[in-house]
């Protein structure tokens, strides 16, 4: 098996278009709660958004030799997503691996270790999202699997899954199932809506949510 693996399956792009449309929570609930990474795992900055399919690597802790392999083989609008062992002390990825990002026009940086210049970052808008923010360099050492599935945030990712993250957080979708889920979040969003317009209308949550009867099984009971 060869350490830099370039040719997979990438989902249609127009129903990574459609799923860029829902929050990561909406997909999440949308799947069956199913997807969410990890919750250390957060954007540098709370209005950056991606989404697009995965080109995964995994890296030794505090080394980014194969982090920068993957920004030179990826394709525009992928994601790239780095496993490195939820290693917090590492400052792998900053400003000068951005610009190199966004001269390819990748999409983002997902990833399970740390990174730096985080105002350079804001500035140049690239989306990253990281398990930390550290100064702490880091070396060029070994190598790894490329474009293979990797484990972050508690979730496998093979590549070409739809990773998508906001300002909540990242969830992703499996390239198979990724219009089912376009439908079921869209199911999601009309549902919440209705619920929104009825709470509007004056009824009570309890009353929306159908707990009446829940909450009498359960035996609460409120004076008057």
């Amino acid at each position: 098996m060869p350490h830099v693996t370039t040719k997979f399956d990438r989902p249609d792009p127009a129903l990574v278009e459609q799923l860029s449309k829902y929050s990561s929570a909406t997909i999440h609930e949308a799947q069956g709660r199913l997807g969410a990474l990890g919750s250390s795992i957060k954007p540098v900055d709370h209005t950056m958004s991606l989404c697009g399919p995965a080109f995964t690597v995994r890296c030794a802790p505090r080394d980014n030799i194969m982090l920068q392999v993957a920004i030179a083989h990826a394709r525009p609008g992928d994601v790239i997503v780095v496993s490195a062992g939820e290693y917090a002390e590492a400052g792998s990825f900053g400003d000068v691996l951005a610009n190199a990002c966004v001269t390819k026009g990748i999409g983002g940086l997902v990833t399970d270790t740390g990174v730096r210049d985080t105002l350079e970052l804001r500035e140049l808008g690239f989306p990253v999202f990281s398990h930390s923010v550290s100064i702490k360099g880091t070396v060029k050492e070994t190598v790894g699997p490329m474009a293979q599935p990797v484990l972050i945030g508690g979730e496998l990712v093979r590549p070409g899954d739809v990773v998508r993250g906001d300002a909540d957080g990242v969830v992703v979708v499996r390239r198979e199932d990724a219009a089912d889920v376009v439908g079921k979040s869209q199911d999601r969003v009309d549902a919440e809506a209705a619920y929104i317009a009825a709470y509007r209308s004056g009824k009570s949550v309890i009353e929306v949510s159908n707990l009446a009867d829940v909450l009498a099984a359960k035996g609460l009971v409120i004076d008057g």
